[in-house]
């Protein structure tokens, strides 16, 4: 019989083999999951989400370029303190049936980097 320690270890180089196996951080620009509006599943085109521009007539942007104005420097406080070193990555999934497209995001973990699509060729992989 094998000890704890050998089943441990090759557990372990399982698990390293595993890892390396398939590729970090990268997934293909197509999924095959669920949309409501056709009510089974359909092939979807995945891009990341991007946040938008910001409003220059948002009520908070206006009363902080108001108190900005004239003399007296900086009002508000700016912060400096950032702690994390990556951001969440979100997908933003499109279903590619001609009458259907309703658009729906899908949160995944942190990541360093990551890669829409596997191609390596320059000019044609989306990194983020």
């Amino acid at each position: 019989p094998c000890s704890p320690r050998d089943s441990q270890e090759s557990s372990s180089i399982l698990f390293l083999a595993w890892y390396h196996s398939r590729k970090h951080g990268e997934c293909s620009k197509n999924r095959q999951t669920f949309c409501k509006k056709c009510g089974k599943h359909q092939p979807h085109k995945m891009t990341q989400y991007k946040k938008g521009k910001d409003s220059l007539y948002a009520q908070g942007k206006r009363r902080y370029d108001r108190k900005q104005s004239g003399y007296g420097g900086q009002t508000k406080p700016i912060f400096r303190k950032k702690a994390k070193t990556t951001k969440k990555i979100v997908l933003r999934l499109e279903c590619v049936k001609p009458n259907c497209r309703p658009k729906r995001m899908l949160a995944i973990k942190r990541c360093k980097h990551s890669e829409l699509g596997g191609d390596k060729r320059k000019g044609q992989v989306i990194q983020f």
